[in-house]
């Protein structure tokens, strides 16, 4: 059917309202709605919010498909509410090119479950040394507005100038992995008493500090956009917020599950909670969660990193770093944002929607739900609690660190232009 009539549907948890989607659009919000022919869909107690949008995904493809496909990736984000993910670059081959861009873009347009932009590489292979093609990759039919070395720190100041002066001609930005790799050689877990209790590599919030405080002083130099990826530290939070009271025009991300976990968590030797940047204490996780509620922290994105079983199941220090995320950062955002008082469902849109979709020009994405509007929209049992199974997940790797883990809150349906690509829970 063209017509989907969502009946009593809290709108950003506000009081319950219809929604009426014809096609593509949006086509009425209010109460007492009827359409003839319209599939119903009864969302009374749900929250109706806008399809989310994560400015930090890796899909693996090219070269990874063992852990995660454009495709899986994306059903995996539909599963979660997105509707649009940008997809990181560190592929094999290295998305530093046209060509690159535009295959993933492609795969996107072809797995039909949520938009797929394409991040392009800052340096070319990752390697820091000379400046990819970044205004190629832009005038690309990706059409690549962010560009990133995630994995990797753009250490060298000259060409971190030299890229943010780039982008500024076309309006794009450069997201910054935060990490000084001298500061951080041989570096497993966060530097502090846990990792002095076990004997691990310590790696500094210094580290990741001192390259967001450089990278800020660069884009107010230049005049240009910086966004700062995963944030992590109680001080990379005072450094933005010092930053934006100057007028430096920066933006930041946190996880998920930085937003939740902790590095007592690492005391289990459990290779799942191996990440990049590494857990933090309680207080940085304090910290985050209250930048994040009064926006001195932006945005949050999931660094939805999958891996396959081998490059978990395996001793702390030949694993792997990252989590899989898409499928549980509502439910990890609810429980500590909204279930904690500090965002409520209006709050959860602008961070997770409205403003990702901004910082990454994602047209079409993070629009308000009203008449006229692209149907990109995702509704939330919030009264929900279940236990994370990953068994049931539709990302290709299950490396979460929820496993068993009790959360609140499920996506029962994800609209992208007005198909349902998610229903009752399962992908169509």
């Amino acid at each position: 059917m063209s017509k989907i009539l969502i009946r009593g549907a809290k709108v950003l948890g506000g009081e319950p309202q219809d929604v009426l989607i014809d096609g593509e659009t949006i086509t009425q919000v209010g109460a007492g709605l009827t359409a003839e022919d319209a599939e119903v869909v009864e969302a009374a107690g749900k929250v109706l919010l806008p399809g989310l949008v994560d400015l930090h995904t890796h899909l693996r493809e090219p070269g990874r498909e063992d852990s995660e496909t454009v495709l899986t990736g994306t059903r995996a984000a539909a599963s979660g509410g997105y509707t649009s993910v940008f997809a990181m670059a560190n592929t094999f081959p290295v998305a530093d090119t046209a060509g690159v861009v535009e295959q993933v873009w492609r795969l996107g347009q072809e797995s039909g479950y949520c938009d797929v932009q394409p991040i392009g590489a800052v340096t070319v292979g990752l390697e820091g040394r000379k400046l990819a093609e970044l205004g190629a990759m832009h005038e690309s039919a990706a059409g690549v507005t962010v560009f990133s070395d995630d994995g990797k720190c753009v250490h060298d100041a000259v060409i971190m100038r030299r890229a943010l002066e780039y982008v500024k001609a076309f309006g794009g930005v450069v997201a910054q992995h935060a990490q000084e790799p001298r500061l951080t050689e041989g570096a497993e877990m966060n530097e502090g008493v846990v990792s002095a209790e076990l004997g691990l590599g310590g790696w500094p919030a210094v580290a990741e500090e001192s390259i967001i405080a450089r990278d800020v002083l660069l884009a107010e130099h230049v005049g240009s956009r910086v966004h700062i990826c995963h944030l992590s530290t109680a001080g990379s939070v005072e450094i933005v917020r010092w930053a934006k009271s100057r007028g430096i025009d920066v933006t930041a991300e946190v996880t998920p599950h930085h937003l939740l976990l902790t590095d007592e968590l690492v005391r289990t030797y459990n290779p799942v909670y191996k990440v990049n940047p590494p857990l933090r204490t309680e207080r940085d996780v304090l910290a985050l969660r209250e930048a994040l509620a009064d926006g001195t922290i932006d945005i949050v994105a999931t660094d939805h990193a999958p891996h396959p079983h081998e490059d978990k199941d395996c001793e702390w220090a030949a694993a792997a770093m990252g989590m899989v995320g898409l499928e549980t950062a509502l439910s990890v955002v609810q429980e500590t944002m909204v279930d904690t008082g500090l965002l409520d469902w209006a709050g959860v849109a602008d961070r997770m929607s409205f403003t990702p979709a901004r910082i990454g020009r994602a047209e079409g994405h993070g629009r308000p739900v009203s008449a006229g509007e692209p149907a990109n929209l995702t509704l939330v049992d919030t009264a929900y609690r279940g236990s994370v199974d990953p068994a049931g997940f539709a990302s290709r790797s299950r490396n979460t660190p929820y496993e068993g883990r009790e959360l609140p809150g499920r996506v029962t349906h994800t609209w992208l232009r007005g198909k349902a690509v998610l229903v009752d829970g399962k992908l169509t």
